[in-house]
């Protein structure tokens, strides 16, 4: 993640419950998570999708929460100590090149990339990290601020996605964001 990072106090509007209104995390997650599986959910800041997800994932599941900055962090780790949603959640703070990801080879079932792509300094890296931690049956979804990155920018994104083993399956509507569902493409193609 790289030079133009989210500043913490921002952090804190992201994880207003009134942003629900308009970007419910269980709505937009629900079709992709269930019950017992394991979900990276980079960029997570305070944990505006991390603790629902947490909860989708059941007792079961793990959350594997990872974010550049360690206040975002350590508020994300009171916040789910608060609701009891510790057990489920794994919080690490990454480095702007790495996502510290290496021991989650094959492992995650379910990505989410939430207002942070835009982020990143070097995106193909990215994508290779995130697909090298997913199973096969993987999915990443992808959602960048519709007023904050160009139509151009998010289709360069995806392009750089699809260099990199991913295959666009679904364009999802999320309120004020352009996003993208895609999965792992399978090592026969």
């Amino acid at each position: 993640m790289g030079e133009h990072i989210c500043p913490v106090w921002i952090g804190y509007l992201l994880a207003s419950p009134a942003r629900k209104l308009f970007q419910n995390p269980k709505k937009i997650l629900s079709p992709y998570v269930e019950e017992g599986m394991k979900v990276l959910d980079i960029g997570c800041a305070m944990g505006f999708f991390s603790l629902p997800l947490a909860k989708m994932v059941g007792a079961s599941g793990k959350v594997i929460c990872v974010d550049v900055q360690e206040k975002m962090i350590k508020s994300l780790e009171k916040r789910a100590e608060k609701q009891k949603l510790s057990r489920r959640i794994d919080t690490r703070i990454c480095q702007y090149n790495s996502l510290g990801i290496e021991d989650l080879k094959d492992e995650i079932d379910f990505v989410l990339a939430f207002a942070v792509v835009h982020e990143v300094p070097d995106v193909g890296a990215f994508f290779s990290q995130i697909g090298n931690a997913m199973k096969p049956t993987g999915r990443l979804l992808i959602a960048e601020p519709g007023g904050h990155v160009s139509e151009e920018d998010f289709r360069i994104t995806v392009s750089t996605a699809e260099q990199n083993s991913f295959t666009v399956i679904d364009s999802p509507h999320i309120g004020q964001s352009r996003a993208v569902l895609l999965e792992k493409k399978s090592s026969n193609t």
